[in-house]
């Protein structure tokens, strides 16, 4: 029994060893040698890190080998891999001049980014234990989060600082020298905010589409093929617009459901959580 439980663990210490190696990777590196290629394998980490995150719990359900020991190692791990490496390798980027005004607010915007991830984490967790004794808060805990999960605000931290790095986003927007740096201290702060806020963020299980079983397999066949497709040919602009896209579906549901008001019934499980929620 104690080989089984070491099967989501083993996972664990795989996506916690993409984001050291992502961290170690990126401080040996000079600031010169910092460009999109680098970021690109950076990226491919995390992503495998996001996977195996997603992974180790599903394991752990699937097994019934979930444990308090395995949650902890879970957050522990998490808070390196997507709360600390997406604000050293947007610092190692941009390495701005020490001193200077640009210096200050990046590094202020990466240390809140950071503790808002490890908050973010902290509250996940109480929320995950109160959740075990009420079926009600359980069913809403699967379906929904409060505030964004972590994995997606370090995804797409990652994303914008590569494609603000790309040849290939250049062309649309020119987000060179202290455009760049500025730009980067709003997301990390808009990110920071939003993994700490009230807002509901769906999960994969509310994003399908009741369709016939063909036209469901055809349709994701095809999608899946497309993203492949994307991924391997453009990976920054794929990646960034997925990242982002994520983000921007789950503001447009809780604006929608902002608009509609309380007493309607319109997305009401996008109904913000109430500042008690993980109150004893």
């Amino acid at each position: 029994m104690k080989r089984v439980h070491l099967l989501p663990n083993i996972v664990t210490a795989f996506a916690l060893s993409c984001g050291l190696f992502a961290i170690f990777k990126v401080n040996m590196m000079s600031a010169a040698a910092v460009n999109e290629h680098s970021l690109m394998v950076i990226a491919g980490l995390l992503l495998l890190a996001a996977f195996a995150d997603l992974l180790d719990g599903a394991i752990a359900r699937a097994i019934k080998a979930e444990s308090m020991f395995g949650g902890l190692f879970d957050c522990l791990a998490d808070a390196i891999t997507f709360g600390v490496t997406p604000s050293i390798i947007v610092l190692k980027t941009l390495s701005p001049e020490p001193g200077t005004a640009s210096s200050f607010f990046l590094t202020a915007a990466a240390m809140i980014y950071s503790v808002c991830g490890v908050l973010r984490l902290v509250r996940f967790s109480l929320m995950a234990q109160k959740a075990k004794e009420d079926q009600s808060l359980a069913d809403a805990h699967n379906k929904h989060f409060t505030g964004l999960p972590i994995p997606g605000g370090a995804v797409a931290a990652v994303a914008a600082n590569l494609a603000f790095m790309s040849g290939e986003f250049q062309d649309f927007f020119d987000v060179r020298g202290l455009f760049h740096t500025w730009a980067m201290i709003l997301i990390m702060v808009v990110l920071g905010y939003c993994m700490i806020s009230r807002w509901k963020f769906p999960s994969l299980k509310t994003l399908n589409f009741r369709v016939a079983s063909f036209r469901r397999v055809f349709i994701t066949v095809m999608a899946a093929v497309l993203l492949f497709y994307g991924l391997l040919n453009h990976f920054t602009i794929v990646f960034f617009f997925c990242s982002w896209g994520y983000i921007l579906i789950a503001a447009v549901l809780s604006l929608i459901r902002l608009i509609s008001g309380k007493k309607s019934k319109t997305l009401e499980e996008f109904e913000p959580e109430p500042n008690d929620d993980i109150q004893e």
